[in-house]
């Protein structure tokens, strides 16, 4: 698969808040997913990831400070970074982050 309609593929996502796998290249997977404007549980990772907004606005909280990320915009979530997403999160949003089954 070379062209992704990502909001299409979003859309059609069952449940939000789960991702997809859309690609992969080397050790870096490219997700997307549908928020809904439920909250979710502070989390961090150990790898950076970006969370890049399709269309809408994420709202998370990193390291206690708010941060809204809009339509067009990417936030870098440096490893080790614990983050939260807040109330009134919507639309779509792209993950990329590595991932540890690739090939």
């Amino acid at each position: 698969m070379n062209v992704v309609d990502i909001a299409s593929t979003a859309a059609e996502l069952p449940d939000a808040w789960t991702s997809v796998l859309l690609g992969q290249i080397g050790r870096t997977g490219v997700k997307v997913l549908r928020m809904d404007g439920r909250a979710l549980e502070p989390e961090s990772h150990d790898t950076a990831e970006a969370l890049l907004v399709i269309d809408g606005t994420l709202q998370l909280v990193v390291d206690d400070i708010d941060v809204a990320v809009r339509a067009g915009e990417i936030y870098i979530v440096e490893a080790g970074v614990e983050h939260a997403v807040r109330p009134g999160s919507r639309g779509t949003l792209v993950i990329i982050e590595r991932i540890s089954n690739a090939s």
